[in-house]
């Protein structure tokens, strides 16, 4: 379905070459992809793969099958022009959900949203911005830390403590999302977070449909035990489908390059290694 993604497009296809571009003395790497799951008939999800302009999104639409593959899209499309033109990663947020109003308005789409998770780097630093349930996590050898807080009602609920973090995934509003882009009936509120990727860690960018049928330390080893970032997108969405795959299921890795191994090397795993590039 399509190419890989080697240059800034939409794509919800395999990264079969990892674009790889120099970063001070190291290169950061990725893969990523998107289906449809095993009970929807068709994708609302999209992933954007921008290199040039070291960002990196997924957006999961709502809405009915045509406007949320046109919300997701269209708020990728947007975010891409918005940081081309020099804004600020939240800037462009809100000015994908400004245009997917505009659309909506214009065309009598109403109830078109979609979230959106997005990195964008500078070196090994980062930032992050996030509408809605769709995560980014922080995954070393021995740890996986989530870096977003969900926009969701079971989240508020949590955060109330009034229901468990085990509960709420089982329970029957987990997918209440309180903000997305494309509402109209309340302020939109952007997440934001920063830091900063080690050599021995992984970015990982992903919707519900991951999350929703994979627990964070199933993630974590999966991450740990993959050999490349092919494998390890490949692992992920399998696994998520495996588990039930109810929903559409994307997400993108990235990771700072290390220097290849020597051919006497025992194999290790990808958090180990970080990461064996596979160059074009």
């Amino acid at each position: 379905m399509g190419a890989p993604c080697a240059a800034c497009s939409l794509a919800a296809v395999r990264l079969l070459n990892p674009y790889v571009e120099t970063l001070m003395e190291q290169a950061l790497i990725y893969a990523g992809h998107s289906v449809p799951g095993r009970v929807r008939g068709h994708n609302e999800d999209a992933l954007l793969c921008c290199p040039q302009l070291n960002l990196w999104a997924i957006a999961d639409g709502m809405g009915g099958h045509q406007c949320g593959e046109v919300a997701s899209a269209l708020a990728l499309q947007t975010l891409q022009a918005a940081c081309a033109d020099g804004q600020e990663l939240v800037e462009a947020v809100h000015a994908a959900n400004r245009e997917i109003l505009s659309v909506a308005r214009a065309d009598e789409q109403r109830g078109m949203g979609t979230t959106l998770v997005a990195v964008r780097f500078a070196g090994a630093a980062f930032s992050i911005a996030w509408v809605g349930d769709s995560r980014a996590y922080r995954v070393s050898a021995g740890h996986i830390e989530r870096l977003t807080h969900d926009h969701s009602w079971v989240q508020t609920m949590i955060d109330a403590g009034q229901m468990s973090a085990e509960a709420a995934r089982s329970h029957p509003q987990r997918n209440v999302i309180l903000q997305c882009l494309g509402r109209d009936d309340q302020p939109l509120q952007v997440g934001l977070q920063q830091g900063s990727l080690g050599e021995h860690e992984l970015l990982l960018l992903c919707s519900d449909g991951l999350t929703g049928e994979l627990e964070d330390a199933q993630i974590q080893q999966l991450c740990s035990n993959a050999q490349t970032l092919d494998e390890l997108v490949d692992q992920l969405l399998a696994q998520a489908n495996e588990m039930g795959g109810k929903d559409n299921i994307s997400c993108i890795v990235l990771g700072l390059d290390a220097a290849a191994p020597s051919v006497e090397a025992k194999p290790r795993g990808l958090l180990s290694r970080l990461f064996t590039s596979r160059k074009p």
